[in-house]
């Protein structure tokens, strides 16, 4: 059984970096050939696919975040992060970690999700 959980601050000032981890247990992230995602959903909206990490390293970004995203692991910690520059309260959502086997909103394992709220 795979468990993914995330962990970082809820509330981040305006302009300032948001950094998440999730840390996956029951199995190693470098396991072929999965996704690990990073998903959002802002209060109100749908969820909005942001980037993944593939098992072997590769990093995939939604265009629609403009380079502000950055996906990286520690494989000794089977751990993976999100990092977001010059956040804006727009930032503000549920961030999720998931698996998939693709660069989309799919998963077959997802974290409990996590509040950020990005207010000054």
């Amino acid at each position: 059984q795979v468990e993914l959980q995330e962990s970082g601050p809820g509330l981040v000032k305006p302009s300032q970096t948001l950094s998440l981890t999730c840390t996956v247990s029951g199995g190693p992230i470098t396991t072929n050939y999965y996704y690990w995602s990073w998903i959002r959903q802002p209060p109100g909206k749908g969820l909005e696919w942001m980037g993944a990490i593939t098992s072997s390293g590769s990093t995939y970004y939604s265009p629609h975040l403009k380079s502000r995203a950055s996906i990286s692991r520690d494989t000794s910690k089977n751990q993976f992060t999100l990092q977001l520059s010059s956040v804006t309260p727009e930032d503000t959502a549920v961030y999720y970690c998931t698996r998939s086997t693709g660069s989309d909103l799919s998963y077959d394992y997802r974290g409990q999700g996590t509040q950020v709220t990005v207010s000054s």
